[in-house]
């Protein structure tokens, strides 16, 4: 289920790439892939649109899509100029290395990710948290604590 979440995401993500595309909305892509492949086997419930604005797929993927790369792994970079939108205080955008559009000759890595970890289920499933409406806490816990994730990459070329 994970495995197939995350490839859903990669190749939506990687499909929608082109110049003037901003990074921020790849990375929604990628939680609107992932959350509606864990919709359709139970994990979560309810709109997507909802899970979204609540910030739901932090929960599972709480990383950055991915960098820059260039003359070092981690190139630099992502948060210059004065069309760049200032970094998100979101989870998991807050990680999110550039807000910039994709440019021709940019190269970029696409890392989408889904990961049961422990610490922030154990915080998204309180009933307090907003996030815990949207969680089958019950599927989560059975069958998904401690197997970890699932993490793919793919460097790309910016391409006119």
């Amino acid at each position: 289920v994970l495995y197939q979440a995350v490839l859903n995401a990669l190749e939506a993500v990687e499909s929608a790439m082109k110049p003037g595309t901003r990074w921020l909305d790849m990375q929604t892509l990628a939680y609107r892939e992932i959350l509606t492949h864990l919709k359709e086997h139970d994990l979560v419930r309810g709109d997507i649109d909802e899970m979204l604005a609540a910030d739901v797929g932090a929960v599972f993927m709480p990383h950055g899509l991915g960098h820059f790369l260039g003359l070092d792994t981690h190139d630099v970079g992502g948060y210059n100029g004065s069309d760049t939108p200032a970094r998100s205080t979101r989870p998991g955008y807050r990680s999110v290395r550039t807000s910039r559009a994709l440019a021709p000759n940019m190269v970029i890595t696409v890392e989408p990710g889904c990961y049961m970890i422990d610490a922030i289920l154990d915080k998204a499933l309180l009933p307090e948290d907003p996030r815990s409406k949207f969680l089958n806490a019950e599927l989560i816990n059975a069958s998904y604590r401690g197997i970890g994730g699932v993490r793919l990459e793919d460097n790309v070329v910016i391409t006119e």
